[in-house]
């Protein structure tokens, strides 16, 4: 059974200055007289997984493979995920 669950009282919109698993940059930035400054927005969504879980999330990722996790592992925090980010937007569209 899975434990994962979404704290949706902490989705928010953010402008971030992060960094990505590769190691790469993650910014918000803003788009001035033609300089490199765009602005991007994102949803913030913590997800909670269990201590126990993890170890057997881990155990069925392969980095190297493009079909790792399999479904039966990924579906579930795919719709976690998609379930939280619906409810917010539809929250901030008023319906």
């Amino acid at each position: 059974m899975s434990h994962n669950s979404v704290d949706y009282q902490q989705i928010k919109r953010v402008l971030i200055n992060c960094e990505n698993t590769d190691g790469t940059r993650v910014q918000s930035t803003i788009e001035i007289d033609n300089e490199d400054h765009k602005v991007k927005d994102f949803y913030c969504i913590p997800i909670l997984i269990s201590s126990e879980e993890v170890e057997s999330l881990l155990e069925e990722y392969d980095p190297e493979s493009g079909t790792s996790p399999s479904v039966s592992f990924s579906r579930p925090l795919a719709r976690l995920i998609l379930d939280a980010l619906k409810r917010k937007t539809e929250e901030e569209k008023g319906e």
